[in-house]
């Protein structure tokens, strides 16, 4: 066979790949969850899959405007891009510039409020979809092989549960684990799996491992009564009585957006796969200003600042006492922000609204990356193998720099409390210690060696799905047992039956012995 007839064959195996592709379904988050979402959806279109994105009329990150490979369905929803866009902003400025500043119980009825609106919210865009007939039939009329959903945004699983298709998880984490836990099965001992925002490595003390049972038993209690003003809505919506969580159980796969670079340690079941790291890519070359404006800074390197996608300006105080901090150390800085330019801003640091992260992360002369602490961000500077100095916001970001603390990779300041002597001491150990490169560089090193690059895995699973019509025999039997058979505290009541029956007997068998003593020996006094 000459190296025609190959070329040949080979464009006939890419054709048939590409005409027998699959038809997948895309239930996505907003901001920076859709920006984690858009490589696998590239991945599996590239792959020759019909990809089809359900998404809301008011969504702000996703643009279904504009030409793309991917099918967009857009359904309307009672709230404008402007009024989530404000809900958005309300929740980030509690965060960021209300909770530290006043009592617990203040912020806690804070948050429940801006809760009830993000659940309210939620409902609306679930009404959008599975209340609207000819969408759901237009949608089954398609026949789609297999759902991926985000369930930050809730209904997912449902549409999937209506389309009659197999449906996977894509997520960070819940509060607590408590969606994995109690939905997914995944077993989380709280002796050494830290609560997700607790802050907690796996190493804990006695008062932590106190205070992370506590953290568990919280968690639970708070997303049950969550659960509970959905309960009732699933059940309508299937037609049938079921519970948020017995839906949600219902995955076929649970694609973890982290891996054991980042992780710690602790106890996973087959169905729950890890993918961390699945958008990052090697470093482009820069555009020319901003190379330029690099390579000016000589042999002091580069510092990276960004505070996400959802951040784009601060208040004055705080814009200026970061410039001033930022104009005290030798190296450039590229800055990306889009508020007023700050008074104190000095020569070295340019403001950018838009910077090309993982090329800037990419580039040699970058000594630093302070970040938010988003997991987008985190995993490109573990790829590229850049120290970090974290200043959390909300949401999963003090967790997440908590991880990359613990693994010495980073050094962590607190919003509220930012001056700026602590942002110069906290560069200048950061970019001067050799120890937070070194390990920022190992970090990198285990990203970077596996079998399989996280995108790939990614993409394999959701077609394995597909191949097989989902994946049943990698789901425990945890999900047909009840709490109690779960805790196997059936069986330990049983046991506790037993032993007591056991000591009741032998304690009747030595009253017995007793008595027949007694009355042996009392017979034989009367003879005497």
């Amino acid at each position: 066979m000459d190296m025609m007839q190959l070329r040949r064959l080979f464009a006939m195996f890419l054709f048939l790949q590409r005409v027998t592709g699959e038809n997948v379904l895309i239930w996505p988050a907003e901001g920076s969850h859709w920006i984690n979402l858009k490589p696998v959806i590239e991945e599996l279109i590239e792959r020759g899959h019909n990809v089809t994105v359900v998404v809301y009329s008011a969504a702000l990150y996703i643009n279904y405007s504009e030409p793309s490979p991917m099918k967009f369905v857009v359904f309307q929803v009672p709230f404008s891009p402007e009024s989530y866009e404000d809900f958005l902003k309300e929740s980030t400025a509690f965060w960021m510039y209300e909770k530290p500043y006043i009592s617990y119980w203040a912020g806690y009825k804070r948050f429940s409020v801006i809760m009830a609106n993000g659940i309210k919210l939620n409902r609306q865009i679930c009404d959008g979809v599975l209340k609207n007939h000819e969408l759901v039939q237009r949608l089954q009329e398609s026949k789609f092989n297999v759902l991926l959903a985000d369930p930050l945004h809730i209904c997912g699983d449902l549409l999937a549960m209506k389309l009659g298709i197999p449906f996977i998880f894509t997520l960070r984490y819940s509060p607590g684990f408590a969606v994995e836990r109690l939905c997914g099965q995944i077993p989380a001992p709280p002796s050494y799996v830290p609560a997700t925002l607790s802050e907690f490595s796996d190493r804990m003390t006695f008062i932590e491992r106190f205070q992370n049972v506590l953290y568990f038993l919280m968690y639970d209690w708070v997303c049950t009564q969550l659960w509970r003003d959905w309960d009732s809505y699933y059940s309508e919506a299937l037609g049938e009585p079921t519970t948020f969580c017995e839906t949600m159980g219902k995955a076929e796969l649970w694609l973890i957006r982290t891996f054991w670079d980042f992780e710690f340690p602790r106890p996973l079941l087959p169905n729950f796969i890890f993918v961390g790291g699945l958008h990052c890519r090697p470093a482009n070359p820069l555009p020319q200003e901003l190379e330029e404006f690099v390579q000016s800074s000589g042999e002091h390197g580069v510092v990276v600042f960004s505070l996400g996608s959802m951040v784009k300006n601060l208040t004055a105080e705080k814009a200026n006492l970061i410039a001033e901090a930022l104009g005290q150390i030798p190296q450039k800085v590229l800055w990306s922000y889009a508020g007023e330019q700050p008074k104190a801003l000095a020569p070295n640091t340019k403001l950018y609204k838009w910077l090309p992260q993982n090329d800037l992360l990419g580039h040699p002369k970058t000594k630093v990356f302070i970040t938010h602490g988003g997991t987008n961000g985190i995993y490109e500077a573990i790829y590229h193998g850049v120290p970090l100095i974290g200043i959390p916001l909300f949401a999963d970001q003090p967790d997440n720099m908590a991880h990359m603390k613990a693994k010495g990779a980073a050094m962590v300041l607190e919003f509220a409390t930012l001056n700026t002597q602590d942002l110069v001491d906290a560069l200048n150990t950061v970019i001067n210690d050799p120890r937070y490169k070194e390990n920022a560089v190992k970090l990198s090193q285990i990203q970077h060696d596996q079998p399989m690059r996280p995108l790939e895995r990614a993409v394999f699973w959701i077609e394995f799905v597909m191949r097989h019509g989902g994946a049943k025999h990698l789901r425990p039997a945890a999900h047909s047992l009840s709490w109690y058979q779960y805790h196997c505290l059936d069986v330990v009541a049983f046991l506790c039956a037993c032993l007591a029956a056991i000591i009741f007997a032998v304690r009747k068998c030595c009253m017995f012995c007793c008595r027949k003593f007694k009355h042996t020996r009392g017979k034989k006094n009367k003879s005497e």
